[in-house]
């Protein structure tokens, strides 16, 4: 069930829970384009970890009300947010591909309640430097993050609002266009009945008002995150396929480097889309029930 939780300056934040109601609390932040919706591990499965999984919408997305120029680092303010909404005091986050660097913020900004934090699929700042940041991404990936850079909002508006109204009345269509950007490993994934259905589900939430959420996430990831990946001190797991076209590994290589208290795991014959086999495993490690 959907509930809202209000941020401090007055938004409307739509939050799902499942799992354990007295387990661990774990946020789950989405990808991009994605939705509280989004592909996650059955309840029986999160009940057995005792776990309580908490996934909202990113401003802008879903029933979430939009934050114009946000930034990476606004999500731990959201995050902290729906903890204090819910009367939690200290959580673990994890999030996957547009998700990560959002989840790295809550470990570098509310570093006194995070107990852990997971980025799978990541992206790395885009002034990293010594990274050369487009190297093996897929082509429909740079022209988005490109025209994010230099064209602003207006025009990403213009070429975004459109595909999302198309998605919104044929999910399937996403995955359509990504066809050709999608390595053979990750086919295999989401021919999955089940995963398909749940990222269609997650796909056509994300659109439900506008592309807004989209648009935003494109303008955060690619402009400067607003917080220090030095100040990160709760333990850390980077999670990672070798394959992956859409966020490439030599991003998480990065981060490893950068934040000192990392775990990274990189996996062979595996890209983006595994992420959703590895998150079992990832929750457990967030709630200190698994090494990785």
């Amino acid at each position: 069930m959907t509930e809202t939780v209000q941020a401090p300056d007055g938004r409307r934040l739509a939050v799902e829970q499942s799992g354990d109601p007295q387990g661990r609390p774990v946020f789950l932040l989405h990808g991009m384009p994605g939705s509280r919706l989004g592909p996650h591990p059955r309840g029986a499965i999160l009940y057995r970890l005792g776990i309580r999984l908490i996934s909202f919408d990113r401003p802008g997305y879903g029933c979430s009300d939009r934050l114009a120029d946000r930034s990476v680092a606004d999500a731990a303010v959201d995050v902290a947010a729906i903890a204090e909404a819910y009367g939690l005091e200290r959580f673990a986050v994890v999030g996957r591909s547009g998700g990560g660097p959002h989840a790295l913020a809550c470990a570098a900004l509310l570093s006194g309640r995070t107990t852990r934090v997971a980025a799978l699929v990541s992206l790395a700042p885009p002034d990293a430097r010594e990274l050369n940041w487009f190297d093996g991404m897929a082509r429909g990936n740079v022209i988005q993050f490109i025209a994010a850079t230099t064209a602003g909002y207006a025009h990403i508006f213009s070429r975004l609002a459109t595909a999302a109204d198309e998605i919104r009345a044929n999910p399937a269509k996403l995955m359509t266009d990504l066809q050709s950007d999608i390595a053979p490993c990750d086919r295999q994934i989401i021919a999955d009945a089940g995963i398909r259905a749940l990222l269609l589900n997650s796909y056509s939430e994300a659109f439900r008002l506008s592309a807004n959420g989209w648009i935003d996430d494109l303008l955060a990831l690619s402009a400067p995150w607003n917080f220090d990946l030095g100040q990160v001190r709760v333990p850390v797991l980077l999670w990672h396929g070798e394959e992956d076209r859409f966020s490439p590994v030599s991003h998480t290589r990065w981060l490893a480097r950068k934040i000192r208290t990392t775990t990274t795991v990189i996996e062979r014959g595996a890209a983006h889309f595994a992420a959703f086999n590895a998150l079992p495993e990832v929750l457990r490690w967030s709630v200190g029930d698994a090494t990785m």
